[in-house]
């Protein structure tokens, strides 16, 4: 009996066996496969193999057949305020200071507690799954909310344990912020689909003193910190006025910049800066959506590329963007890296691809469970439709998911090997339930 016939005659039971038209694993880099089936097993990626051999090797308690479609890992949604969902549209076509000053801090002021974060990122999370993300890492008040919200729909969530030097209804101060978020990450340990990052909201809203016990924080819990940093040159010119360094080297001598960064945004580097990130081994958060809607400018991402840093893509909050859309994200993100080098090269699709997957995974630290179809990751995966009418002919899966398709193909999202939505329905919480939670918060937010 050879090999092949041994393997037949002793199948090994598995959960589900997918098989799509296409695979893009994002490890190895730049392949796609085509005939190929990839198996689930208690949560987990088993393994991809060509059809006829995956029939044989494995026998599955379910059966997915999904003819023009192409798998592929979850998406990574590397920076969002995802209970902002609630207030989409309620402050558009201003600058960030006067964005946040104000409309968006006197709103929050009035409203946000438990109740609009946990409703708010219910809303997010669904659109979330809707579009094949299927991890998001948060910087809002009340991270417990956001936990309970990200635990009803199944989602897998990085939960940001916020800093910021004024008072609101969830803390009185930095130190207070810090306590709570501490004890939230405490009350979750253990969690599979839930972990913790620092967030120190931004240079302008955070004081050198909590900088460093954040840095320290960081340090001793080897937890990520994700902060704001150079989104607007009037960002830079306040902290050169105030602090007489731009903000990127006053984090370096509080001791942030390291491999532990998360820098959302850096639209406004110098090269300078871009050579410290990439010898420190930083990660880069880029938003090119919010960053177009609020004019704070556009990202150097094609040099941030070529200098080998780490970057993911962030959809911001629904407030400044005003979508939870990371195929808009990846659009966006690649035709602005062409146009603004002047270079048709950069960011190619599958490199933008990797970003909007492993690269958002690598950042958080999480590139050893998610990010790639490599066996043993969690089987986290969304499936997109290429065989509509409207996005015909295909003649390149890849270059079709960033530059042609959209959210409205996501057909099929998992986390875990959960089905968590199907054919545009989230599977945990009913459409009419959405409705009436926006329903009952524009209300508030209009009376």
């Amino acid at each position: 009996m050879n090999a092949l016939a041994a393997l037949s005659a002793n199948p090994v039971d598995v959960d589900l066996l997918i098989h799509p038209e296409w695979i893009i694993p994002i490890e190895p880099a730049g392949v796609t496969l085509s005939g190929h089936s990839l198996a689930v097993k208690d949560g987990l990626i088993l393994g991809l193999l060509p059809n006829k051999e995956a029939a044989q090797r494995w026998r599955p308690g379910q059966t997915l057949d999904l003819p023009g479609q192409v798998l592929m890992p979850g998406l990574v949604n590397l920076h969002t305020h995802a209970a902002m969902s609630l207030l989409r549209g309620y402050a558009d076509d201003l600058p960030l200071m006067r964005w946040l000053s104000e409309r968006i801090w006197p709103a929050e002021s009035r409203h946000a507690g438990p109740d609009f974060v946990r409703d708010g990122t219910l809303l997010a999370c669904a659109e979330m799954l809707r579009g094949g993300i299927t991890t998001f890492n948060d910087m809002y008040f009340f991270p417990g909310a956001v936990a309970a919200a990200a635990k009803r729909v199944g989602m897998r969530a990085v939960l940001g344990i916020i800093a910021i030097e004024f008072p609101t209804s969830y803390a009185a101060d930095a130190d207070d912020y810090l306590a709570k978020g501490l004890a939230i990450r405490d009350d979750f340990a253990g969690d599979p689909l839930l972990s913790f990052c620092l967030a120190p909201h931004a240079p302008y809203t955070v004081a050198d003193k909590t900088f460093s016990k954040i840095a320290t924080l960081a340090a001793q819990l080897e937890l990520p910190i994700h902060v704001h940093v150079h989104e607007t040159r009037h960002e830079i010119e306040d902290s050169l006025k105030q602090h007489g360094v731009r903000p990127i080297e006053r984090l370096r001598r509080l001791g942030l910049i390291g491999p532990q960064l998360i820098a959302v945004h850096g639209v406004h580097l110098d090269p300078g800066e871009i050579d410290l990130l990439a010898h420190e081994g930083c990660h880069l958060a880029h938003c090119p959506t919010s960053n177009l809607k609020l004019g704070s400018g556009i990202s150097p991402l094609s040099a941030i590329q070529s200098h080998g840093i780490n970057f993911g893509f962030g959809t911001d909050g629904a407030a400044s963007n005003n979508r939870l859309d990371m195929f808009q994200e990846m659009r966006h993100a690649a035709l602005l890296a062409k146009g603004a080098s002047q270079n048709p090269e950069a960011l190619a699709a599958h490199a933008t691809l990797a970003a909007a997957t492993l690269g958002g995974a690598r950042a958080l630290g999480l590139d050893g469970r998610i990010g790639s179809l490599l066996p043993g990751k969690a089987a986290d995966l969304c499936a997109v439709r290429l065989d509509e009418w409207l996005i015909q002919p295909c003649f390149d899966p890849a270059s079709h998911l960033v530059y042609v398709a959209g959210r409205e193909q996501v057909s099929h999202t998992w986390v875990a090997g959960k089905l968590v939505m199907s054919n545009g329905v989230p599977a945990q919480i009913g459409i009419s339930e959405l409705l009436d939670v926006a329903g009952l918060w524009h209300t508030h937010l209009t009376s």
